[in-house]
């Protein structure tokens, strides 16, 4: 899908039109994040139907990557709002060099952190894993690893598409590579049509050979429809500037991204520490959390293009209609996903238990009363990412990354400890944590956008610094 972009009278949309413009950029960019999800979920079930231990251990290693992946992944998201702006203040050659250096940073990014996946055997036993898990979790990660170079320079791809609203490709090519994975994992996990049988590293390398069409597939269509970008011409040469804009805006995207990351992961932990039952019914609601959160993460991502266009027009008076606009659906979709959670917990919790699992009853039980909680954060959770996308809009990224890390750290971990251990509230109050920290950090960042980040007429281009 390419919509039209037209400068020409932004600020005068009507707030219906705003959001149409929300929803025809958002709505394929919410289907690729969701298909994303599943290509992880049809992971973890096929390893699981596999062999207990081999799920444990690509538990373990893609968890790593994942941290890994998602600091790195921070430069890769700092393109959409450089080009976006650039794009709609017709600068070509700015679009070129940004995106150019975005792949320049995912490569440095991929060779610093390769060799620690590549020998990450030790670092597992360090952490107490069994021996079994911590060397199959290593020969996992020994293929699996050498994607963080096609997955970063994907990203950047998808980064350069979004903002020039060519959104169709990444639906559909996300779509195929669901299928393509679910394929793969098939005949090399289990050896199947004539494949040998090779377990977790099977699914490491449905992973990689993904990871590596899907760059491909994007970066033809990239060259074939943008041909005066000219993005794969002398990408040898530096362009300090450009790489070094980069890297200032992305750094703190992806250390945004990792301090919300490891607040789950962190939270998983203590939940984890009461015990078996809790973190089971802890992971379903996660899962379930996580399809909702799909949805206003992909809001936010058309947020980011749309408050880069402003940007780049420097029309104050459309971002903060956009603003507006993107709130709105924010704490739409997300009440109505909240009402689903209070309304329908038991049945969603059921889809992913054994009926014959004996402790189904407690399970259930107790992922009822963390869907409740979950039900209170929708709203804010939405808003948070919904403030993240526009302050990336419009290139404000540092102060964000404080307000988040002391929002989920500093207050929102140890509210969740002391009234899930000392006040004896169980995961119910590890999970009641997570919405104090989810609620201060939309405060933060929304306060942040109005107050800072949507003046932006001193300077065409930039947003005023704080």
């Amino acid at each position: 899908m390419t919509l039209a972009t037209s400068a020409a009278g932004s600020g005068e949309m009507t707030y219906l039109q705003h959001a149409r413009r929300f929803l025809a950029l958002g709505l394929p960019l919410i289907g690729s994040n969701l298909a994303q999800m599943a290509m992880n979920v049809t992971d973890t079930l096929m390893l699981g139907w596999y062999d207990v231990t081999a799920l444990a251990a690509a538990t373990l290693a893609t968890s790593m990557f994942f941290l890994l992946f998602i600091v790195g992944a921070g430069f890769a998201w700092a393109v959409m709002p450089v080009v976006a702006a650039a794009a709609e203040a017709g600068d070509e050659v700015q679009v070129r060099r940004v995106t150019r250096m975005g792949f320049w940073l995912g490569l440095c990014y991929s060779a610093v952190f390769l060799p620690p996946m590549l020998w990450s055997g030790q670092l597992f036993l360090w952490m107490g894993q069994e021996e079994e898990v911590a060397l199959l979790a290593q020969s996992y990660l020994r293929i699996a690893a050498w994607s963080m170079v096609p997955g970063l320079m994907l990203l950047v791809l998808r980064s350069f598409l979004s903002a020039l609203e060519h959104i169709g490709v990444l639906l559909w090519g996300t779509l195929a590579g669901v299928g393509l994975n679910a394929a793969m994992n098939y005949a090399l996990i289990f050896g199947n049509w004539g494949a040998p049988e090779l377990g977790v590293r099977g699914a490491a390398i449905a992973t990689l050979v993904n990871m590596i069409l899907g760059t491909i597939l994007l970066g033809v269509y990239a060259a074939w429809k943008m041909p005066q970008y000219a993005l794969f011409q002398r990408l040898w040469r530096s362009d300090w500037e450009a790489f070094w804009r980069v890297a200032r805006l992305g750094a703190p995207i992806g250390l945004t991204s990792l301090a919300e990351g490891g607040l789950f992961s962190a939270s998983a932990v203590m939940v984890g520490w009461i015990g078996a039952v809790p973190l089971a019914a802890h992971g379903i609601a996660i899962q379930i959390t996580s399809v909702a959160f799909m949805v206003q993460v992909g809001l936010s991502q058309a947020a980011t293009v749309r408050a880069g266009r402003a940007l780049g027009r420097v029309d104050e008076e459309a971002l903060r209609r956009i603003a507006r606009t993107g709130i709105v659906l924010a704490v739409l979709t997300s009440g109505l996903a909240g009402l689903v959670f209070l309304l329908l917990p038991e049945p969603l919790i059921k889809i992913f238990i054994d009926p014959n699992d004996p402790a189904r009853g407690a399970v259930i039980a107790i992922g009822i009363g963390l869907l409740a909680v979950a039900a209170l954060f929708q709203v804010v959770d939405a808003l948070q990412v919904m403030a993240l996308g526009l302050l990336r809009g419009v290139q404000d990224t540092t102060m964000p990354m404080v307000f988040a890390a002391i929002s989920y750290w500093g207050i929102g971990m140890p509210v969740g400890w002391v009234l899930g251990f000392p006040l004896g509230l169980g995961a119910t109050g590890v999970w009641l944590g997570l919405v104090v920290g989810l609620s201060l950090a939309a405060v933060f960042l929304l306060w942040r956008f109005w107050r800072r980040s949507v003046r932006i007429g001193q300077e065409p281009g930039r947003a005023s610094a704080g």
